[in-house]
């Protein structure tokens, strides 16, 4: 049979990958592609380019195990895949199926030259758009989502294949180095994950050997780092969320975990149905936003005087990710209390997070700032007592904010309440007193 093009987008494993299994047992030879394309790079976070790098490396490592390569092409993803194609004369492009503006503009672009396209799922657990509400596009509201995904039937995961082989004349490329991470947006963190599939493959492992058991009890407390901290590993498809949800399901406690996973693919369905959830209003509020950019460069800093939300924004920035509980208490502290645009904010996370994924990060934006799919869209935070009941003993706070390292739980919180505050740490940009808070 000819020889099959399959482009690796965010789809970066070998196992339970349906394109490439529906590549080999269709042709002899097969082009698995991958394109450091400009445009794509130079709106990432150099974070997510340095995971990049690692998981491109693992990659082609494993296809080599199994005779073949990863070939590497610079420039526009489409001309490279049309032109990689040529030079191997495939028939036909075979590639994970996903909802980005991006992403879908290039399934149209290559399905508009001759020759043949076939998407495959990968990216969710369930495909998006596969389950609907009657006489509905899409579902609008979790919950009913979740009842509707919870009894769909899952595919089967599939096997990798053992031996295939390039298709003769191709050389593979270069893998990018270092250099590479200068491209991009914001700044690298220092103590980010490594990408690739064998680390994402080790830390699923531990993560149901030792974590899972103890995740609806501990998953909200800031301190106790009782996340999978998988997110990235599935932004990139270094682990299939099929395989993860599958691996969840065969633990005992496992269901508050699948939950969230169901979260990951109901954003992804609000996003195939609407694609500009990152610049518009899903459900428009005639909201009114301040432009205060020194308030907003304070919060990026995590410099705002509130120390649970400057411990999550100093996390940002160590680390290239944030707790989840985190990220609900710095939006709505942007959104609810600074009353800057939700816009702002995601595009913030979207320069650093090494998880950055348009349809998670911004549908969580948008529902925090009462514009997305909440249900209660007037929605307030207590900050304080977010704070207090999930990291009562300011251990967060305390590990990401150096000011406040030798305060005890009573003023961890607090600190403008002491009769001296810590050197080096701001004032609040708000007064919060019993839930309530004013502007300074």
């Amino acid at each position: 049979m000819p020889t099959t093009v399959v482009l690796f987008t965010r789809d970066l494993r070998v196992r339970d990958h349906p394109a490439l299994s529906a590549a080999a047992a269709r042709s002899d030879a097969i082009l698995p592609l991958f394109v450091l394309d400009p445009a794509v790079l130079g709106r990432s976070a150099r974070n997510r380019i340095a995971y990049l790098r690692h998981a491109l490396a693992d990659l082609r490592a494993s296809l080599r195990r199994r005779g073949a390569d990863l070939v590497v092409r610079q420039g526009d993803t489409v001309t490279e895949t049309l032109r990689a194609a040529a030079e191997a004369r495939a028939e036909a492009v075979f590639l994970s199926e996903d909802v980005s503006l991006t992403a879908r503009q290039r399934v149209r672009r290559l399905e508009g030259a001759r020759i043949e396209v076939r998407t495959f799922p990968g990216v969710t657990v369930v495909p998006p758009l596969e389950i609907t509400p009657s006489g509905r596009a899409h579902y609008a509201v979790f919950t009913p989502y979740w009842r509707a995904w919870e009894r769909r039937e899952w595919r089967p995961a599939v096997e990798p294949p053992e031996r295939f082989a390039l298709p003769p004349g191709i050389a593979p490329g270069p893998l990018p180095d270092q250099d590479l991470d200068r491209s991009g947006t914001g700044s690298l963190s220092p103590h980010r994950l490594t990408g690739g599939e064998s680390h994402a493959r080790r830390r699923l492992n531990t993560w149901i050997a030792e974590g899972i058991a103890d995740y609806e009890r501990y998953h909200d407390a800031l301190g106790a780092a009782a996340t999978s901290r998988l997110s990235a590993d599935l932004r990139f498809g270094c682990l299939s969320p099929l395989e993860v949800a599958s691996a969840a399901g065969a633990c005992e406690g496992g269901v508050p975990y699948i939950r969230q996973l169901a979260w990951r693919d109901f954003h992804h369905q609000v996003t195939a149905a609407f694609p500009d959830i990152a610049r518009r209003d899903y459900r428009p509020r005639d909201a009114r936003w301040n432009d205060d950019e020194g308030a907003l460069a304070a919060w990026r800093e995590g410099r705002t005087g509130i120390p649970v939300v400057d411990a999550g924004m100093r996390q940002l920035l160590e680390e290239g990710f944030m707790h989840n509980r985190a990220r609900l208490i710095t939006a709505a502290f942007l959104t609810r209390e600074l009353r800057i645009h939700w816009r702002r904010g995601g595009d913030h996370f979207h320069r650093l997070l090494l998880d950055g994924d348009v349809a998670d990060n911004y549908g969580n934006w948008q529902w925090v700032a009462g514009t997305g799919n909440d249900t209660r869209p007037n929605r307030r935070f207590n900050l304080l007592r977010q704070a207090r009941r999930f990291d009562p003993q300011g251990d967060y706070v305390r590990r990401h904010v150096p000011e406040l390292a030798r305060l005890d739980a009573a003023d961890v919180h607090t600190p403008w309440r002491l009769e001296r505050t810590p050197p080096g740490y701001p004032a609040p940009l708000v007064e919060i007193e019993g839930g309530v808070s004013r502007p300074r």
